[in-house]
Parts: C-alpha cells; sequence; structure tokens
C-alpha cells in the first residue's frame, strides 16, 4: 500500500492550499484517513481525520472554521483544503491511513498501516 502527498508550497499569510493524498495498492473507502503535520522542534500533531464508516470529521481547534478534509473515492484521494493560512500552519504534512475499524486516528496515529512520504507547507510573507 501507498500514499503520495502533493500540493505543498511557499504561501503568504491569508492564503490557500490544497493537498491531496492518493492511495495505491487499496481502496480507501474502507479506511479511516487523517492529515498530520511537524513543525519544527515539535511534535507530530493529528489535524484532521475522516471516519469512512458514518462520515463523521475531526478537526484540531488551531484549524477549525480554516480546514476542510474531503474525500473523492472515484479518484481514491483525501484532500485538505487550507484557508486562512497562518504563519504556525508551517510544517510538514503527512496523510495517515488505517482500517475502518480503528477509531481516532488523529489520536491514535501509531495505529495508521500506512503513511506518506510528506509535503512541505511554508506560509511566510
Amino acid at each position: 500500500v501507498q500514499l503520495v502527498e502533493s500540493g505543498g508550497g511557499l504561501v503568504q499569510p491569508g492564503g490557500s492550499l490544497r493537498l491531496s493524498c492518493v492511495a495505491s495498492g487499496y481502496t480507501l473507502d474502507y479506511y479511516n484517513v487523517g492529515w498530520f503535520r511537524q513543525a519544527p522542534g515539535k511534535e507530530r500533531e493529528g489535524v484532521s481525520c475522516s471516519t469512512t464508516t458514518d462520515g463523521s470529521t475531526y478537526y484540531t481547534d488551531s484549524v477549525k472554521g480554516r480546514f476542510t478534509i474531503s474525500r473523492d473515492s472515484a479518484k481514491n484521494t483525501v484532500y485538505l483544503e487550507m484557508n486562512s493560512l497562518k504563519p504556525e500552519d508551517t510544517g510538514v504534512y503527512y496523510c495517515a491511513a488505517a482500517p475502518w475499524t480503528v477509531h481516532g486516528l488523529c489520536q491514535e496515529p501509531e495505529a495508521a498501516e500506512a503513511w506518506g512520504q510528506g509535503t512541505q507547507v511554508t506560509v511566510s510573507s
């Protein structure tokens, strides 16, 4: 199984980016998925997660109202739409997938079955 992220880059504060995570080797419809980030000198943080069974979503407090997680089953892809970006959003963003039986992926990233290689997001003027 493989996850490949894309869409990172340099953006000014207040700008937007859309991250993509394409899965190969399995169907994401059977998996809970999430986006994590790690800033320099900080621990990895669960940013947003999506549960496949009921469609529920989780967002860490700092991104609520600004970020949106979504799936495209036809493309086997998960997206993270990021708006109103702030310098503190800077970091390497990773997508991860865990079997549908795993609950709370954002709180228990060790349960993930697969991780992407990461994509850098830098928010700076």
